[in-house]
This record gives structure tokens, C-alpha cells and sequence, in this order.
């Protein structure tokens, strides 16, 4: 499966939003609502944990059995199709947004319609991330399981502490 790019961006953005002068509070805005989305990002970047590719990544560490492996391979190449798909769909989207929005007067009907369709396309990536997640979940025992938790637990409290 793919990285959550989009939400692997708007996480890393808080802290150097974060590190950046203050100019007329415009700055302590955009910290603001950053922290706002990694506030509101940090149960889903919990279950993030569970993907089959950070799984199989530490296939070693988890001690997976052959079988645990081949049912996480099943899982994520067969969420790999649509996540691609409406990722790529979300791009072309916001790349529209983008081109409405550089002009003299944007019609904001247009950037409007681009944008919420760039919004239902990264829910659909994001919904087959998550349905993967919790689906490989279930592949593990409940000592891997706990495993996975600390580990996301140790990486949460890691990156609020930057």
C-alpha cells in the first residue's frame, strides 16, 4: 500500500510551522490550525500502525508466522488498487485547484467543486488504509497487537514532544 503522503505532509508541517517567526499573528494562525489537524489526525495515525506494509516491515520483530504474512500480503495488495487510484484522483483534483485559483478572478464555483471532489477522493485513499489497517488488526495475536500499540503509543509521544 502506499504512504499516507497527505497526511504524513500535514503532520510534518506543524513542527516547522511551528519553528517559523511570528509575523503579526498570521504565523500563530497556521500553527494553530495545524496543531488543530494533528490533534484531530492522531487516532487515525494510531491505526496507521496497523497497515500491512509497516506489518511486514517488521515481519522479523513481530515474529509473524507464514501464514500471518501471507494474509497481510493478500491485505495489502488488495487495498493497494484503490488507495493508488483515489490518491491519484485527489492529485488531479487539488492540480485543478490549483490552476482555478491562478487567475486574475478564480470562479470560486469551479475551485469549489475541484476541491470538495479532492476531498471525497483522499477520503476514499484514506478509507482504504484504514479498512486494510483494521483488517490486518485482526491477523494479529493479541501479544503482537500490543506490541504494534506501544510502539505507536512510544511514536505519538515522540513526535507531541517536537
Amino acid at each position: 500500500m502506499c504512504r499516507p503522503g497527505l497526511v504524513a505532509l500535514m503532520l510534518a508541517a506543524a513542527p516547522l510551522a511551528a519553528q517559523q517567526p511570528q509575523m503579526m499573528g498570521h504565523d500563530q494562525s497556521m500553527t494553530d490550525h495545524m496543531r488543530q489537524m494533528e490533534q484531530m489526525m492522531a487516532p487515525m495515525m494510531r491505526a496507521m500502525a496497523f497497515t500491512p506494509d509497516h506489518l511486514l516491515a517488521r515481519k522479523d520483530s513481530l515474529n509473524l508466522t507464514p501464514q500471518q504474512v501471507t494474509r497481510l500480503t493478500a491485505l495489502r495488495d488488495a487495498s493497494k488498487g484503490a488507495h493508488d487510484a483515489a490518491a491519484a484522483e485527489a492529485k488531479a483534483h487539488m492540480d485543478a485547484v490549483g490552476q482555478a485559483l491562478n487567475v486574475a478572478a478564480p470562479d470560486t464555483g469551479t475551485v469549489k467543486m475541484h476541491f470538495q471532489a479532492a476531498h471525497t477522493a483522499m477520503g476514499k485513499a484514506m478509507w482504504a488504509m484504514l479498512a486494510a489497517a483494521a483488517q490486518a488488526r485482526a491477523v494479529l495475536t493479541d501479544e503482537q497487537r500490543a506490541r504494534v500499540d506501544r510502539w505507536a503509543s512510544t511514536m505519538m509521544e515522540h513526535s507531541e514532544s517536537h
